[in-house]
């Protein structure tokens, strides 16, 4: 019995690890617009640490994301940055209908590197820049957002010859950061932390709520990470961290 007690007292407590750890750790693959990349990358950390499942994060347009969805790319949700791919992609067949809510609403920030440049809608009617960027408004709702707010304030014609596009917000971001764009409109989510430049937070009267919704594609309705993810997005810690980036939460999804 002595030369036992070692071995038994080992296994009770392998016995009790395993029950304290939680389930088999799993994966689920997330493709994410991109305005939302810096919040997703701290939302699937603190998913990890939570729950042990691994969220792999895809970043591009969502109009990009939605056709490699079509191609029967290894996603298994999608996080866009609007209400139309998620809607389509339940109703051509690739996502679960019930899944589908409004994860975040997103803010529209017309941004310069120069300090002195953005002083408000005034910046744009004087027009003393040669290169606005936008993302492309095919594929981005920022940049449908953009062009909304330009035509509100009567400058759509006007300014139209000197915008520049990006495949995405990222890129459209990239072009003012590098100075190859004086200006442009980005996500106020870019902006989180970041320091210097001028800035004017668009008046949400001069284009339509961007609503960003999450859908469960089918892909992962049976893998146990994605289920979980999904529910991690609507809880408080990844609101906490959604609404500290920039953007609202609607309350009632």
């Amino acid at each position: 019995m002595t030369s036992r007690r070692p071995f038994l007292l080992l296994a009770a407590g392998l016995l009790a690890t395993s029950l304290a750890a939680p389930a088999l750790a799993g994966q689920t693959h997330v493709a994410v617009a991109a305005n939302f990349t810096e919040a997703a990358k701290e939302i699937a950390d603190a998913f990890q640490r939570k729950t042990g499942h691994r969220a792999v994060l895809s970043f591009g347009s969502s109009g990009q994301l939605y056709a490699q969805i079509t191609r029967a790319a290894p996603f298994q949700i999608l996080l866009s940055a609007d209400t139309e791919r998620p809607r389509m992609a339940v109703e051509e067949g690739f996502a679960v209908a019930e899944s589908r809510f409004t994860y975040a609403i997103g803010r529209l920030v017309l941004w310069s590197r120069d300090a002195d440049l953005v002083k408000g809608e005034e910046t744009l009617r004087a027009g003393s820049f040669a290169k606005l960027a936008i993302a492309n408004p095919a594929a981005a709702p920022y940049g449908g957002a953009a062009l909304e707010t330009l035509t509100a304030l009567g400058l759509g014609d006007a300014l139209r010859p000197r915008i520049v596009q990006g495949n995405s917000i990222a890129q459209a971001f990239q072009f003012i950061d590098t100075g190859n764009a004086e200006l442009g409109f980005i996500a106020l989510s870019q902006l989180a932390g970041k320091e210097g430049g001028s800035r004017w937070l668009v008046p949400q009267t001069l284009h339509a709520p961007i609503r960003q919704d999450a859908v469960l594609l089918k892909t992962g309705a049976s893998n146990e990470a994605a289920t979980a993810f999904m529910a991690f997005l609507r809880g408080g810690e990844a609101r906490a961290i959604i609404e500290r980036y920039g953007y609202a939460v609607d309350m009632g999804s």
